[in-house]
């Protein structure tokens, strides 16, 4: 059955991942978050590099990844290396310290287009989930398991739905970038 139910499930999704992709982007500040899309190979397969260690930050310019195996130390420093997020970790043997950098304002930009990218990624998405939900109503009516009127005040409900999750998106992004242009 075409519930606004669906859909509302279908874009919460969609924000939430939105929230996730946001925590990866780069501000001025420090958050374990950074390096979600960091994968590490161990054990004979990639693995996130939160399951091979734990990453913390001591101070709001500082990300410290400590492994939960020392043999990995050499194969986690290489893959914060080659993520292309723009840092240099030191490694000292038992730990990994990984500085960040102030952002320069071009770099900042860059994280902006990304940014407006991912919000627009997500958008899609919800507009996906309408269409999905739109469909299914539609075939409802056809197979005259709803009236149309019942199809109509559902579409709208979808219609608004819609709107909310969009403005939702909006505002997590007019957010992140403030954070990201923030000197």
């Amino acid at each position: 059955m075409a519930t606004v139910e669906d859909a509302k499930r279908r874009m919460e999704a969609a924000l939430e991942a939105i929230r996730r992709d946001f925590a990866t982007v780069r501000t001025g500040k420090a958050t374990p978050a950074l390096l979600d899309t960091v994968r590490v190979d161990a054990y004979g397969s990639k693995m996130p590099i939160n399951q091979v260690s734990t990453v913390s930050t001591p101070e709001s310019t500082l990300l410290v990844v400590q492994p939960f195996d020392k043999t990995l130390i050499g194969e986690i420093e290489k893959a914060i290396m080659s993520a292309d997020l723009g840092l240099n970790p030191a490694n000292d043997g038992n730990v990994i310290r990984v500085p960040i950098p102030p952002l320069n304002e071009e770099r900042r930009k860059e994280y902006v287009k990304v940014l407006h990218k991912m919000a627009e990624d997500g958008r899609i998405s919800i507009r996906h989930a309408r269409r999905l939900v739109r469909d299914e109503i539609h075939d409802l009516i056809k197979e005259h398991e709803i009236g149309e009127d019942e199809g109509r005040r559902r579409e709208e409900s979808v219609e608004k739905l819609t709107h909310e999750y969009s403005d939702k998106i909006d505002d997590l992004l007019k957010k992140k970038e403030e954070e990201v242009m923030a000197i």
